[in-house]
């Protein structure tokens, strides 16, 4: 386990790679808006206010009428044009969770408007079924296909946002019937997202997310365990690769703290401590056949992953439960979605 001043310390070196204007970016250089929240909320868990400040006037800046924001930026223009549904919804979690960190209302009433922006850009792209598609192009045509990892995500962004709206006497009803309605469809219907089923992400994010909990968060975590997870290093980011990557072993560690596993939580946060730097940073990833870090690389948003990991194991900041205390109910009765034979990652054949 690493210490709160190790936590504080990686923090700040999400803050030394903060551009002048205010974006967290990548190692190449762009920002987008999912990666830049996670950074933010990294820092707010170690008390970085003014980075953050900076962060969230970023975001403000940059939202589009529509509620979305460019996938990619790069010297604040939009490298790629397209809106992303989970980036949109990502900054509902971080909205919640800075409101969870500082009990700041003033914060959370001021980006408000931008939070019931973005929420409704990403419900706009719901379909009947109640999958939510990946984007709207940069001619405003929505994507064919959903994304399990990123609807997953985005079922956590909605029910921060039903809780954020909850809290400043503003009830969003329809958010949390396409929450409902989005975690059926992940609990039950992989069918309804496009195979993607080599990258770990697909296997634990329905955890993470809060859409599957209990027995059946077990028993999906069980099913491929074997398959991702290399003892004493972490995860896989792709099933077929001798590569295990930081954010996505601290992201898994979340998720089994989510439903309680504990123990197995911080095994796999102390395995992945190797990919800590001196100076606090994380890097990406190991390929541990080669024996070399890849790629070769230290991302902010890898340490953004680590300082929330510690934070749900040791209880750091009031914000610590913001993956635990997420899950809602979904739409339980196949009935209800017009289900014929219920399917489930408990029967879905081996992706």
């Amino acid at each position: 386990m690493i210490s709160r001043e190790e936590v504080v310390r990686t923090a700040l070196s999400i803050a030394a790679i903060q551009q002048d204007d205010g974006g967290v970016p990548w190692p190449e250089g762009h920002v987008d808006a999912w990666n830049h929240v996670e950074c933010l909320m990294g820092m707010c868990v170690a008390g970085l206010a003014e980075p953050v400040r900076r962060g969230w006037e970023w975001l403000a800046r940059h939202q589009r009428p529509d509620g979305s924001w460019p996938m990619k930026l790069l010297d604040g223009v939009a490298a790629e044009a397209g809106g992303e549904s989970n980036h949109a919804a990502y900054v509902a979690a971080g909205a919640w969770h800075h409101h969870l960190v500082t009990g700041d209302r003033e914060h959370a009433e001021r980006y408000w408007p931008m939070v019931k922006a973005a929420l409704d850009y990403v419900v706009g792209l719901q379909t009947e079924r109640g999958e939510i598609v990946w984007e709207r192009d940069a001619h405003g045509r929505p994507a064919a296909y959903a994304l399990l990892t990123g609807c997953a995500s985005i079922h956590q962004g909605l029910r921060c946002g039903v809780l954020l709206a909850d809290h400043l006497g503003d009830p969003q009803p329809h958010w949390e019937l396409a929450a409902d309605r989005l975690a059926h469809v992940l609990s039950a219907h992989p069918e309804a997202f496009a195979d993607k089923s080599r990258f770990s992400m697909d296997w634990y994010y329905p955890v993470l997310g809060g859409a599957v909990r209990g027995r059946q968060a077990f028993e999906l975590l069980e099913r491929e365990w074997s398959t991702f997870v290399v003892p004493g290093l972490g995860i896989r980011c792709v099933s077929d690769q001798p590569w295990v990557t930081g954010a996505e072993t601290c992201e898994l560690v979340l998720a089994l703290d989510a439903m309680g596993d504990r123990t197995r939580a911080a095994a796999l946060f102390a395995d992945v401590q190797h990919l800590r730097h001196e100076d606090g940073s994380y890097w990406t990833g190991w390929q541990f056949v080669n024996r070399k870090h890849f790629p070769h690389e230290r991302s902010g948003y890898t340490a953004a992953a680590a300082v929330l990991a510690a934070d749900a194991l040791q209880r750091l900041s009031p914000g610590s439960g913001l993956f635990r205390d997420i899950a809602g109910t979904s739409v339980s009765d196949p009935e209800a979605c017009g289900c014929v034979e219920r399917q489930s990652f408990r029967s879905a054949p081996p992706g």
